[in-house]
């Protein structure tokens, strides 16, 4: 039978987690057998994420095994912003994880997105190994249009989906819940956040329209929430290639958000509202709020077609099934 390790063994609610989790789905599904042990006897190796067991990595590759890298975004916001000593720390220490890993012990690299791709190239040089870029999936069963939800009837819901809003991750609630601001003058609006959000960041928080905190959110429980909203606003800045984003798309939610990062990549105009940054958003500054106010009205006014056409772009282009088949031409090719 054929076997996939797939290193480290990563656990949790965020994206490397959860890609995990879908990965192996689609392999076993295949009737491939999934290991984490990289001493274990496998046909290739799959890195998803920094990893300080590189001598068992060299040795994987000295017995013959092909390791494939798969490559996030790179950590920038504690360059620009204090995030604490603990987060900046990780954050440049994962950096260099990656980087040897990509330019010492990979014979593959696959990015998640062409804005993952420059970035890396721009920042690190073109990688050595034949790189290539495939796009997130998501289970379509699962994440579906259809299936109930709660949602709201005497107002519009604007979600905020994230792993992490918290300290120096948080400028992104910061500018969502001023464009919902904006928009209410005009639609009646609440906010609801699904992700870590400190205790600090929430009291900091002064808003004129209603925000409810959810924390975080059981992975079984974000399909009906999705559709329990009106749209999605994106509030990672540079977004690399978010799973977020494509799981609310298969659920028929729109997404709006400010055109920095992957963003563009992924959501079509008839699918959501993605509007020029107006700023540096490598600064973090503050992005053009009334450009994406004023443009996301079109989005509430006609709903069904913009929820139509979201499933329909998760459909064409972020199913799992071809997601995991790109994969596997990169790991058994």
């Amino acid at each position: 039978m054929t076997k996939i390790c797939i290193t480290p063994f990563v656990q949790g609610t965020g994206g490397m987690a959860s890609f995990r989790l879908k990965f192996e789905q689609g392999l076993r599904a295949r009737g491939i057998d999934v290991t984490h042990d990289l001493d274990e006897k496998s046909d290739a190796v799959l890195v998803i994420a920094g990893t300080r067991f590189l001598l068992d990595l060299n040795r994987a590759r000295r017995r013959g095994i092909r390791v494939v890298q798969r490559l996030d975004g790179v950590n920038w916001v504690q360059r620009v912003k204090w995030s604490g000593v603990k987060y900046s720390v990780r954050a440049e220490y994962g950096n260099v994880m990656l980087a040897t890993i990509r330019n010492h012990f990979a014979d593959r690299v696959i990015y998640q997105s062409q804005f993952i791709r420059k970035w890396w190239e721009d920042w690190y040089g073109v990688a050595k190994a034949p790189a290539s870029v495939i796009i997130n999936g998501v289970d379509l069963n699962a994440y579906t249009h259809k299936g109930e939800h709660e949602r709201p009837t005497d107002k519009y819901r604007m979600l905020l989906l994230e792993g992490s809003l918290a300290r120096g991750l948080n400028s992104g609630l910061f500018h969502a819940v001023s464009v919902a601001e904006k928009m209410s003058a005009q639609y009646p609006m609440e906010v609801v956040v699904a992700g870590v959000v400190d205790e600090a960041t929430q009291q900091k928080l002064q808003s004129k329209v209603p925000v409810k905190f959810l924390g975080t959110v059981p992975r079984a429980d974000i399909p009906k929430l999705a559709r329990s909203s009106h749209f999605m606003y994106c509030a990672e800045v540079n977004p690399p290639c978010p799973n977020s984003v494509i799981e609310a798309l298969a659920c028929g939610l729109p997404v709006i958000g400010f055109d920095s990062g992957s963003l563009k990549e992924l959501v079509t105009d008839d699918a959501g509202c993605i509007v020029p940054y107006g700023a540096n958003p490598w600064k973090l500054e503050t992005p053009d709020i009334d450009a994406l106010a004023s443009s996301a009205g079109e989005m509430l006014e006609k709903q069904s077609q913009f929820r139509a056409a979201a499933r329909r772009r998760a459909e064409s282009a972020f199913g799992l099934d071809g997601m995991v088949d790109e994969y596997l031409k990169v790991l058994l090719g």
